[in-house]
């Protein structure tokens, strides 16, 4: 019982700061045209 009115205040304390953040948006910007490398490099052949 202990566990399950834990989980309701941190799902009633994760909530309002959620909805915050989306009606908030997110920044103006771009993303780069760029990609990002996601492994290393191997060597040049």
């Amino acid at each position: 019982m202990r566990a399950l009115a834990a989980a309701a205040i941190g799902l009633a304390a994760a909530l309002p700061l959620v909805f915050t953040i989306s009606a908030v948006g997110s920044p103006p910007g771009e993303t780069s045209p760029k990609p990002l490398l996601t492994t290393v490099p191997g060597p040049k052949q």
